[in-house]
């Protein structure tokens, strides 16, 4: 069943049928706010697409392609997910299988078994996660290299005018 949860200020979870041990799956939620998401539960199967405007959190099983790119999506513990995920944080607990683009961070844990591409922001990896991965991080526009990748080269003349030699910066000493 499809449950929505709020967190109250003082970290209780209100909605029908909602364990309060689901604050632990709240990542980086401000104190005093209120932190809606749509939880699948264990008993649910869902092949398609899902799209929206709040956070997510599976326990069920879903295939397909999941849209929530200002919002964070949650592979609980029981979830198993074969999927396509653009959010923007993901955490994986459960079992998942495709491809992810976050614009913040992806955070695998422990209890996790992951194969596919992640492409974020940033990325956590709990030691004991299970993981196969193709990994793109994306560095904005702060960490770009100051220099092109070649190194500095200067042409000299060995006094013949047919041969020039090749002299490299201090990049490639000892080659």
């Amino acid at each position: 069943m499809l449950k929505k949860r709020k967190e109250t200020e003082n970290g209780t979870v209100s909605g029908s049928g909602v364990s309060s041990s689901a604050n632990s799956y709240v990542s980086g939620s401000n104190p005093g706010s209120t932190d809606e998401k749509t939880v699948i539960g264990e008993q649910i199967a869902i092949e398609g697409s899902i799209r929206g405007k709040e956070n997510l959190l599976i326990e069920g099983s879903m295939k397909g392609k999941i849209e929530l790119e200002e919002h964070q999506v949650i592979v609980g513990s029981k979830g198993k997910v074969e999927a396509e995920i653009h959010a923007k944080d993901v955490t994986i607990s459960g079992r998942m299988t495709g491809n992810i683009q976050a614009l913040g961070k992806v955070e695998i844990t422990r209890a996790a078994e992951f194969n596919g591409e992640v492409k974020a922001k940033r990325i956590s990896v709990e030691d004991g996660a299970y993981i196969k991965a193709v990994i793109e991080l994306d560095r904005g526009d702060k960490a770009k290299p100051a220099a092109s990748g070649k190194p500095d080269l200067q042409v000299a003349s060995s006094g013949s005018s047919q041969e020039q030699v090749a002299l490299s910066g201090g990049a490639d000493k000892g080659k």
